[in-house]
């Protein structure tokens, strides 16, 4: 039986194939899995550049880059911080928020396609043993 990281690659690398295809088809063609690690954290609110990096555990820089990229893209935008103008917020642009909740639909709906698979409850309890163990790492 493979281990937990081979298991978690395979499962993470079919999800992240059919979210992204997925998006592709709804209109997000130009981004890609990388633009997660800020599409993913970011609220629609706006969220500091610092946070994402904590939030989404990829080097400032890293952040910085796929930021810059967002913003060519047309999804997020830089705005100065209310609460400390000496900082930014990333704020999501209208095609943002559109690909941030079309996101959150196809996610649900790999997930109840999963939960059909092996049943709700046992899908419930996979969640939360998951959510624990990854804490933990």
């Amino acid at each position: 039986m493979p281990d937990v990281g081979v298991l978690s690659a395979h499962l993470f690398s079919g999800f992240q194939k059919e979210l992204f295809t997925r998006l592709a088809e709804a209109g997000h063609e130009h981004l890609r899995p990388r633009h997660g690690a800020v599409m993913a954290y970011i609220a629609t609110s706006g969220t500091r550049a610092s946070e994402l990096s904590e939030r989404s555990g990829q080097h400032k820089q890293v952040i910085g880059t796929l930021i810059d990229e967002l913003e060519r893209l047309g999804y997020v935008t830089r705005q100065p911080d209310p609460a400390d103008r000496r900082a930014k917020l990333v704020v999501p642009t209208e095609a943002g928020r559109d690909q941030m909740a079309q996101a959150r639909r196809i996610v649900s709906d790999i997930e109840a396609r999963l939960a059909d698979r092996v049943g709700q409850e046992r899908f419930a309890e996979f969640k939360n043993v998951f959510e624990e163990i990854a804490r933990g790492c």
